[in-house]
């Protein structure tokens, strides 16, 4: 136990996470007070390895992940405090959510060292198997691997901690950044190690080597987008052979149904290959996506809905509507109303007691009291929003809700198939890619594509994953093929575009789309090429002045 304690120590002294403390603790077993008094067998691996699939990440997850993620790429329209920060770039090193989430990735970090440095030692000691013990040692690694990858999309040059035990001993525990590339290719390994050494298959909800291999088919993927690399293609030809053996091989398959995804009785389906496992009952422990983006608490049951003011952006929903040819199509996307709700919607597995929901623009009671509210862009998020608990037969009180948080699904290697086969190309009609890629266009009813470019691949993930909090990463591996493209491209959305009602509407005309117009924004939002990787948080430079200077190469062993 002291030992561990001093490992997490070195972690919190150069990251300033002592809030974080408590919640380390729970890895370890709370009636046992001598570590080394643990680890004796393959299941107490595996019950440690457990904690890591929920409530290190809720700090993340709350907020974080949507804010940021569908918020900088344009996706979801949110000016609140330090959460609209993100859509307008306006996030300074203050902003909370980003301090918290840089936190909350190493704290995760900081929990998956002292599985590696630790548990091999005492396992081994107890005569567990080399096969057991290097099962858990990829477990760890995988989340170790997931908390990089996001420190890396996000932040770009971040420090590598590995070995809290050096640390201490050299007594210096300010360490510098490492570059953006050692980091990724730091990610890689961890997800290469997982990929050798987790079974096949496991219990419902537990990572498996198709999950690493999926997750190390994006890394390759994004290390690809760099053209200017000499390893560019090799990069690109990996991606591919790791994302086709995961469709082929895995036994994983497509929902039939796109809406299915989204409902808790499907946690961990077929689709499912990594996702963060929720349950009810305490903050913390449970899916609070359906507390921040749930209109009303007609749809929870409960005071907990503070999703009044989040849209898909104007830009979000043209691109929509322009996804099977051009703004006029007749065909409509089948994923739409289980991304976001807009009027005439209707859902009849919530407010079940009182018959469905209907969406408006505007609800009112019989007397004409006003219920909801217009959002901004005259539609609101259903993504992960489920219900009260009448609806669903589980509690969704404390932020709580059972639905599982997607971190990775087969959707999302079939386009990164579909991507590492096009390549530095301009456009492929390889059969295979195009094969993988309209099977979602089908699932979502659309018409399929005969030849695919990487801007119509880009396209197809942000209908795909919208309010997923994902396409962060896809606008960034673009930036990595041409910064220029991918600074335009945000430029040229209709970001911050909201939807008014006309002069001389009434009462009579809220749920009438024709009495409402478009209304550009008074300032643009402008993006530059700075813009692209978060600041540092501002009490971590405090504490750590090494983390303004220039970045070092990680060096591998």
């Amino acid at each position: 136990m002291k030992r561990a304690i001093k490992f997490y120590i070195a972690t919190v002294l150069i990251f300033a996470m002592s809030s974080c403390g408590e919640q380390f603790l729970e890895v370890l077993p709370e009636d046992n007070p001598v570590l080394d008094g643990f680890y004796q067998n393959k299941e107490q691996i595996r019950t440690v390895t457990a904690t890591l699939y929920g409530r290190p990440w809720f700090n993340f997850n709350d907020k974080f992940s949507w804010a940021a993620g569908d918020g900088l790429s344009g996706d979801m329209y949110q000016d609140y405090q330090d959460e609209g920060q993100f859509f307008f770039f306006t996030f300074t090193p203050a902003n909370s959510i980003v301090s918290n989430s840089w936190a909350s990735l190493y704290s995760i970090i900081a929990r998956t060292n002292v599985i590696l440095a630790d548990m091999p030692r005492i396992a081994g000691g107890y005569g567990v198997s080399e096969e057991d013990i290097n099962a858990g040692l990829a477990e760890a690694r995988f989340f170790r691997g997931m908390a990089y990858y996001f420190l890396a999309e996000y932040w770009g040059d971040v420090p590598i901690v590995e070995d809290p035990a050096s640390i201490i001993a050299g007594g210096d525990y300010k360490l510098p950044r490492n570059t953006y590339k050692s980091v990724l290719q730091y990610t890689a390994n961890d997800f290469a190690f997982a990929a050798e050494h987790l079974p096949s298959s496991d219990s419902p909800g537990r990572v498996t080597s198709w999950s690493a291999k999926g997750m190390l088919a994006k890394i390759k993927l994004t290390q690809a987008s760099d053209l200017s690399d000499p390893n560019s293609s090799a990069n690109f030809a990996e991606a591919a052979a790791l994302a086709k053996d995961v469709i082929q091989n895995s036994g994983y398959a497509l929902m039939a149904n796109y809406e299915d995804l989204f409902k808790p009785e499907n946690d961990n389906n077929s689709e499912s290959l990594f996702a963060l496992q929720w349950i009810s009952g305490a903050w913390g422990t449970g899916n609070s996506r359906q507390a921040v983006f749930a209109r009303s608490s007609i749809i929870t049951g409960n005071s907990e809905a503070w999703g009044g003011g989040k849209s898909m952006t104007y830009d979000y929903v043209r691109a929509m509507d322009a996804n099977d040819g051009n703004l006029d199509s007749v065909i409509l996307d089948k994923r739409q109303p289980w991304i976001f709700m807009t009027v005439g919607d209707f859902y009849p597995d919530m407010n079940t007691d009182e018959g469905g929901y209907l969406y408006e623009i505007v609800s009112r009671d019989d007397d004409g009291n006003q219920l909801e509210y217009k959002s901004p862009v005259c539609n609101n998020i259903k993504k992960y929003v489920v219900g009260s608990q009448d609806d669903i037969g589980a509690s969704v009180i404390n932020q709580a809700s059972p639905l599982n948080q997607y971190m990775l699904r087969l959707a999302d290697v079939y386009l990164i198939f579909a991507e590492a086969t096009l390549g530095g190309a301009g456009s492929t009609t390889d059969g295979e890619a195009l094969g993988y890629f309209n099977e979602i266009r089908a699932r979502a009813g659309l018409n399929p594509r005969t030849s695919i470019s990487f801007m119509d691949i880009l396209t197809e993930r942000r209908m795909e994953f919208g309010a997923e909090g994902i396409n962060w990463f896809d606008v960034k591996r673009l930036y990595r093929r041409s910064a220029s493209d991918a600074v335009d491209y945000l430029n040229d959305q209709e970001r911050a575009y909201r939807v008014e009602a006309i002069d001389g509407a009434t009462q009579a005309d809220e749920n009438n789309p024709a009495f409402y117009e478009v209304v550009e924004p008074d300032s643009p939002v402008v993006i530059s090429p700075a813009d692209m990787v978060l600041p540092v948080p501002e009490n971590e430079v405090v504490a750590n002045p090494r983390l303004s200077e220039e970045p070092v190469e990680w060096i591998f062993e």
